[in-house]
């Protein structure tokens, strides 16, 4: 995931998921309760506020070794921060529905994720390159008035 968070400046910072060490992740985790990474990337999918903020808080910290996590505050976050999937991840949603779609000799549920991978995807050809990577080249067409 990237989190990507314009400050108010026009700045961007970004930060990616990948570029975490696991200390970081554990960081965020203890930082979050004792949420597991893998809840704390579900957090991330679904734009979760205090998750998105670990990410930055995480990274911040490396500048800032002493920077506290109730510290870091990201004032007017809904419109200034945004959580991402990268193009690994996107591949791993599609792979898991082309299996679910083959099984099924279906394209209905790879259709069914598209708009949302389309509102997620950090870089939107991604999408159309997962899909014809797939095989899948046909359903590249995003329906009209889709546009994020």
């Amino acid at each position: 995931m990237i989190i990507t968070y314009k400050q108010t400046d026009g700045t961007v910072e970004q930060v990616s998921t990948n570029d975490l060490s696991a200390i970081e992740s554990a960081d965020i985790e203890e930082a979050m309760g004792g949420t597991a990474w893998r809840v704390v990337e579900d957090q991330l999918r679904g734009q979760d506020p205090t998750a998105m903020r670990a990410v930055l808080w995480a990274s911040r910290k490396r500048a800032e070794p002493t920077l506290r996590f109730g510290d870091v505050d990201v004032p007017g976050w809904r419109r200034r921060l945004k959580a991402r999937l990268e193009r690994e991840e996107v591949d791993d949603v599609l792979e898991n529905l082309m299996a679910e779609a083959l099984a099924a000799s279906e394209d209905s549920a790879i259709e069914a994720m598209l708009p949302h991978l389309r509102k997620l995807a950090e870089n939107k050809g991604d999408i159309e390159a997962a899909l014809d990577a797939l095989g899948k080249g046909h359903l590249v067409k995003a329906p009209a008035g889709s546009e994020d």
